[in-house]
């Protein structure tokens, strides 16, 4: 039977953009990583009104009224505790999609959302500060096992040519859910001080449309053959995602790389991190969240309003800035994701993130100027639009798209255990450190993400070969010399010889000839 569905069309292999594909990607983000960017942003908008309920809560019920310094940390704790919950959520990938699949698991998650959002929308109603803090927590788990398992699904879903556009459809809808977040936190919407509960609970919403449809779709092919062996349903959904296409050469390339594995079972975190096979693809992942995260675009989507504060915008025309600042995000997503194909993962991470470092080194010195010269705070201004750009173009997605395209299936989701905790440890330590490290070192805080960015660019360029339009087998050849595996360790088609391998990559004992 499956060789009838592998024959009954003789059309060229199918390379191109189909309904099915775009469908899945656009619905998967909508409901995960969406979600992810609103949840980054939310609480930008309404930080005062947040830290008067926890101050009158706190006067009420418990007859004691912090001062400043208590519910700064109050606060810090309440955006941060998002990235604690996404750590954990983290954590759960790799069991979660080996059990439950990849569609399975965004499916099965998505419960979350809505304890999260019950959470904070009845927190004021209920006088319970620990609500926001708890439905923050919930939410971040959520996002934790999304930011992970979407990239992941798209990926494995999707030909080898379109792997880039469709890895950075997730980027373009968390740049969006920044944005929305933005516009709803605006004054004449749901920018007043009843209106918070309801504008962090919003996102039940697109997850309610997500648990609607994203069941209908099919799960991923490679986790169908490679870890399941059910060649009949992998062939079905790849003519549902390639309908006009013949598919057998895909099949074939995931049996090859079924072959290659002498066991399918999913490698553990500890033994990803003992490999020595992969000891480069771990090191670069490494390297890409961490910086990601540690690069400033954190700190300014959590604090955009104080940093435009800080930098003399006056008040009223603050939230319009923050606006226009979430458009250029969006604008400069779709750009990445329109280009990736073309011009190549690599040149996409170090342009980034070299324009991101110019431009912490300028608002330092337009922080430092702006009392002599009044040109400064627009200067300011640019260089923050300009980090968000320069991330949205590229180091937004890419660290999310070669995480699956550095491993093949038996690593893949340990590996995204380890690049998403890495990513949610550093959004934390972002979250709740930016506010004292601001106040202790001034505008020279931003010399430290500059750093950052540059020693993140300067490893690409010479380490991090170009991913595009390359299978994953071939990708794993690539790192073979960088890993010191000999040329008589590989098998004539440059796979690691089976003795050598327990699983992909895992040295094992040599055979007794």
């Amino acid at each position: 039977m499956a060789e009838e569905l592998l024959l009954e069309n003789n059309a060229k292999n199918s390379a191109h953009l189909t309904k099915s594909l775009l469908a899945v990607a656009l619905l998967a983000s909508l409901g995960s990583s969406m979600l992810y960017g609103y949840n980054l942003a939310v609480v930008n908008s309404p930080a005062q009104f947040i830290k008067d309920f926890y101050n009158e809560t706190m006067v009420e019920i418990y007859d004691w009224a912090p001062d400043e310094e208590h519910l700064t940390v109050l606060y810090s704790l309440t955006v941060s505790i998002f990235a604690i919950g996404g750590m954990t959520g983290a954590l759960l990938v790799g069991k979660l999609v080996t059990r439950f699949g990849r569609k399975g698991t965004l499916v099965r998650s998505s419960a979350l959302v809505f304890i999260g959002g019950a959470l904070m929308g009845f927190s004021r109603w209920c006088k319970m500060p620990a609500m926001v803090i708890f439905g923050r927590f919930i939410t971040g788990v959520h996002s934790g096992i999304a930011l992970s398992v979407v990239p992941m699904y798209l990926g494995e879903i999707a030909p080898k040519n379109l792997r880039g556009f469709l890895g950075l459809v997730p980027s373009i809808h968390i740049c969006l859910g920044v944005f929305i977040a933005q516009v709803l936190g605006l004054h004449e919407l749901l920018g007043k001080e009843e209106h918070w509960p309801l504008l962090l609970s919003l996102v039940v919403f697109p997850t309610m449309v997500q648990l609607m449809l994203l069941p209908w779709f099919p799960e991923s092919p490679r986790y169908l053959l490679i870890e399941k062996g059910n060649v009949h349903a992998t062939i079905a959904a790849l003519k549902w995602y390639r309908p006009k296409g013949n598919i057998q050469a895909e099949v074939e390339e995931m049996q090859e790389e079924q072959r290659s594995l002498s066991s399918i079972q999913t490698i553990s975190v500890r033994g990803l991190l003992m490999d020595r096979c992969v000891r480069w693809q771990v090191i670069t992942i490494m390297v890409v969240n961490i910086g990601m995260q540690l690069s400033g675009i954190d700190a300014i989507w959590f604090y955009t309003n104080d940093i435009f504060r800080n930098a003399g915008i006056p008040d009223p025309y603050i939230q319009y800035t923050t606006v226009g600042t979430g458009a250029i995000e969006v604008i400069s997503g779709v750009l990445g994701c329109f280009t990736i194909e073309r011009v190549g993962r690599r040149p996409l991470m170090i342009g980034g993130f070299l324009f991101m470092g110019l431009c912490c080194v300028g608002i330092t010195m337009s922080v430092l100027f702006q009392a002599q010269l009044a040109i400064m705070r627009y200067i300011s201004v640019g260089c923050v639009v300009g980090i968000i750009a320069g991330f949205c173009i590229g180091p937004a997605g890419v660290p999310f798209l070669i995480t699956a395209e550095l491993f093949k299936q038996s690593h893949r989701p340990a590996a995204y255990t380890v690049a998403g905790c890495l990513n949610w440890l550093s959004n934390f330590t972002i979250g709740f450190v930016f506010p004292f490290l601001e106040m202790a070192t001034g505008p020279y805080c931003y010399l430290i993400f500059c750093v950052i960015c540059f020693g993140v660019a300067l490893y690409t360029i010479f380490i991090i070969p170009e991913t595009k339009n390359k299978t994953f087998m071939e990708i794993s050849q690539m790192f073979a010399a960088k890993n010191n595996i000999l040329e008589e360790e590989l098998t004539p088609n440059g796979h690691l010889k089976l003795a050598m391998m327990n699983g992909y990559g895992t040295v094992g004992q040599h055979d007794e000839k």
